[in-house]
Formats: C-alpha cells, structure tokens, sequence
C-alpha cells in the first residue's frame, strides 16, 4: 500500500497544517501549537466551529476605526461616536491593549489615537508604518477628527523607553507650528516599563499629572 508522502511527523496532513497555523500565533511555540491542535482534535464539533466562527467573524466585521485606528466593529468606534467625551483632547497610544489599559482607569474622558507600532529603526519601522499621518490630519483638519471638533490637546502616552521616548519626540516635531498643545504622561511610569503591565493608579496618576513636552 502507497504510503501518503503528505503526513510528516506521524500526524496527517490536515493536523500538520493546524500546528503549523497555531505556531505562527505570538509567544506560540512548537509544543504549545501541537497542544492547541489537539485540543481542537478532543473538543466537540460544536466546540472546534464556535472557535472557528469567532475567527471569521473578527476577520469579516472588525476594522480599523478610520478617526482612532481602534479595531472597532462600528464606523466610527463607539469610543468616537460617545458625545459626553471631549473630542478636543486625543491622547495617542502605541497599541489598542495600551488603550484598553488607560480606559480602565476610568479617569480619561478624552478621545484617543492609536498609532498600531512605534518607531524602531533596527527593526525597519518608521514613520510610514505607523498612523502619525492620520493624526497630523486630525490636528490641521477638524472634519478628519471625531464629530467635526478641533483638537486643541495631544497627550503623549507612549511606553516610556527608548523607543517610545523617539516615537514622542518626533509625533511632537511635526506637530509642531500647529495651534495643539503637546503633553505627555507624568513618569509616575517608571522608565523602561510598559503601559501593559502598569497598575490602575499608576496609569491614574500619569494622567493627571501629563506634563507639557
């Protein structure tokens, strides 16, 4: 009997290519894909197409906001759309995670911009991979902010290291000459540490206490 020249590794082809889906995953290695396929492989039909399900329909109705760049399954998010916030105030995050962790502080009713990366030189990122342009044009043209309003302060919030302070430095550059205020958050965030893993009232603090940059 021909033997199916597909199937490596003793598993067949199809489980192979679900390993090799999973590894691809963030923080995924080689053990943990294979622990994640055959989870999928024990776990009911039911189960294996909810997850499947989910998958398609983040990829199918969740976009990039097009005046924040939060994924957002509205246009604009809800976060945009909320008029009991301060549409002048946009307070500029690397991440939607670092967005989500300064929202739960509860002490910000300003809008947000998220710039989905930061400057790395060694890695090949610059400026035209992150949304600086989009946050220029929010700043020089009311129509491309939320609900029409003029911005009159950008906040900072970037992850105070090396990276994020040269992310700062030139988000503060071309903004420059325009009538904005420029702050950023008070280092009640200790240098070299990320937003992610700060404390509530750390991040409280740091933005009560932004400081003009």
């Amino acid at each position: 009997m021909a033997r199916n020249t597909n199937q490596t590794g003793g598993y067949p082809e199809s489980v192979n290519r679900l390993i090799q889906a999973f590894s691809v995953l963030p923080g995924i290695g080689g053990r943990t894909a294979q622990r994640l396929a055959f989870w999928v492989l024990k776990a009911s039909r039911e189960e294996a197409l909810t997850l499947s399900e989910a998958i398609a329909s983040v990829k199918e109705s969740v976009r990039h906001c097009p005046v924040c760049w939060n994924p957002a399954d509205t246009s604009p998010c809800h976060l945009c759309a909320d008029e009991s916030r301060d549409g002048s105030i946009v307070m500029v995050v690397e991440q939607p995670k670092d967005l989500i962790n300064l929202e739960q502080t509860g002490r910000y009713r300003g809008l947000y911009h998220v710039l989905m990366g930061r400057l790395d030189p060694l890695d090949g990122v610059g400026p035209e991979s992150i949304t600086a342009v989009d946050l220029l044009a929010r700043v020089t043209d009311e129509t491309r902010n939320a609900r029409g309003v003029p911005v009159r302060e950008v906040i900072l919030a970037l992850n105070p290291d090396l990276e994020g302070d040269s992310t700062g430095l030139y988000l503060a550059e071309i903004l420059k000459g325009h009538p904005v205020k420029v702050t950023r958050l008070a280092r009640g965030l200790p240098s070299g540490s990320q937003i992610e893993f700060a404390n509530r009232a750390a991040l409280a603090d740091a933005i009560l206490l932004r400081q003009p940059l």
